[in-house]
């Protein structure tokens, strides 16, 4: 039997909508019922599924060769028609599947190019799969070896070290004022999408006073809630500047919100402890004067773009780092496939002639026993075993030639060592390795 067939089957940001991402996310309590359906319904012999807000991927192995049972099962286990799925979906097999698998770990193929939470990702689907036990040898060495080549490339290229969003610069920008983010207080003025990544960068940074002022104090609670943080108003803004080492702020507001007075009296409580501000709006939150004062470093938006403009070229460069080295491991990986693939032909064959071989055995040992001479018993083992193991080969052989098919005659003679002017040539055969063959009709 050959390695069963791998399959990358899914959706993605780039190839569907929102609610086509959505409509076919697993939620957390039902992965493991997917799993063991997905197994039974899609005929997947092995099956892992990722499902994050950008992607719903399923990963398998199977004899079907086919992803219609998949696509079937998908839709009905979501109640999306199949015909809209197809649409929007995108499937890899062997070489591919395994290439794309490789990217996805290492951030190639995320909306933000590198972004590391991909691979914890994965880790919990491959976890997952294990604990509903519907994953095998063959995705479980996928998963490793994938696991191994996320790790090489985030060694050896700089593919996620430089920030590609303004909310990842602004706290990177953090960090070089405050070596010890995780002991600061952050003050984050709006409630939008980009102070909600900040706050969950700064979170992910070890930091736990968040603050969240906010026109609406609803919104801001919301927001606030995700991070344990506190929720107020703009008005209370001045007297939480007192204790924010942090200040980022990105409203909709037309005019500023932050003067240089509060900011100036702020300072005077602090006792002229530094205060990092981060102005992401357009137009601005904080007024421009503010960034005169002696320890307050300011930053605009335009400050962020410069950065992230240099980070993401130096990351298209590492990504062709690291596309090169998914290339060489996926070849590598399917290398070692296809090696095991002949080593599992090689021992069926091997096992196929020591099944014959003791059969005949056994025959000529029964001669033996009877009185037959022990040179007539030993001529006819001889004889047998070659009838029976040559038996198939000359089959295929025959209808080879009959078919006109000189590439398999060729690719015979290659086998058998006879293309090398020694037909004769035993040379690391023995009773241990004798291939495997069908016994004769007669």
């Amino acid at each position: 039997m050959r390695i069963m067939g791998l399959l990358a089957f899914g959706i993605n940001h780039r190839t569907a909508s929102v609610d086509m991402r959505e409509r076919l996310a697993f939620s957390p309590e039902r992965v493991e019922a997917a799993l063991l359906e997905a197994a039974e319904r899609a005929k997947l012999e092995e099956v892992a599924i990722l499902s994050t807000c950008n992607r719903t991927e399923v990963y398998g192995s199977t004899q079907q060769l086919d992803s219609q049972f998949l696509l079937n099962w998908l839709g009905d286990f979501h109640k999306v028609g199949a015909g809209q799925i197809q649409q929007c979906a995108y499937e890899y097999w062997e070489y591919d599947a395994v290439r794309h698998l490789m990217r996805v770990a290492s951030g190639l193929d995320s909306m933000v190019l590198g972004e590391p939470q991909i691979l914890g990702q994965l880790k919990s689907a491959f976890t997952l799969a294990q604990q509903a036990r519907t994953v095998g040898p063959q995705l479980g060495r996928l998963f490793q070896q994938t696991f191994s080549v996320a790790k090489q490339v985030r060694t050896e290229t700089s593919i996620g070290t430089n920030p590609v969003s303004v909310a990842f610069a602004a706290v990177s920008l953090a960090k070089h004022i405050f070596s010890d983010l995780a002991s600061s207080s952050a003050l984050l003025i709006g409630a939008g999408e980009t102070v909600e990544l900040v706050a969950k960068h700064l979170f992910e940074q070890g930091i736990r006073k968040i603050t969240v002022a906010n026109r609406t104090l609803g919104r801001a609670n919301a927001l606030a809630e995700k991070f344990s943080g506190k929720a107020i108003t703009l008005e209370e803004i001045p007297d939480a500047l007192i204790k924010a080492d942090i200040v980022i702020s990105s409203t909709a507001s037309p005019l500023p919100i932050l003067g240089k007075g509060a900011v100036e009296h702020a300072l005077r409580k602090r006792r002229h402890k530094p205060m990092f501000m981060m102005d992401i709006a357009v137009p601005r939150d904080i007024e421009e004067e503010v960034g005169e004062l002696e320890d307050v470093y300011l930053y605009t938006v335009d400050d962020l773009q410069e950065v992230v403009a240099e980070n993401r070229k130096q990351r298209m460069q590492a990504a062709a780092d690291a596309e090169s080295i998914i290339e060489r491991r996926t070849m590598q990986y399917m290398d070692a496939l296809r090696g095991m693939d002949a080593v599992d032909t090689i021992t069926r064959y091997r096992s196929k002639l020591d099944e014959i071989r003791e059969q005949e055995l056994e025959k000529a040992l029964a001669m033996v026993k009877r009185g037959v001479a022990p040179d007539i018993v030993l001529d006819r083992l001889a004889r047998t075993l070659t009838n029976k193991v040559m038996h198939q080969p000359t089959v295929q052989l025959k209808r080879a030639g009959a078919e006109g098919r000189t590439d398999k005659i060729e690719w015979a003679q290659s086998l058998f060592g006879l293309n090398q002017g020694n037909e004769n040539n035993s040379e690391g055969t023995d009773d241990s390795s004798d291939p495997d063959g069908n016994p004769d009709d007669n």
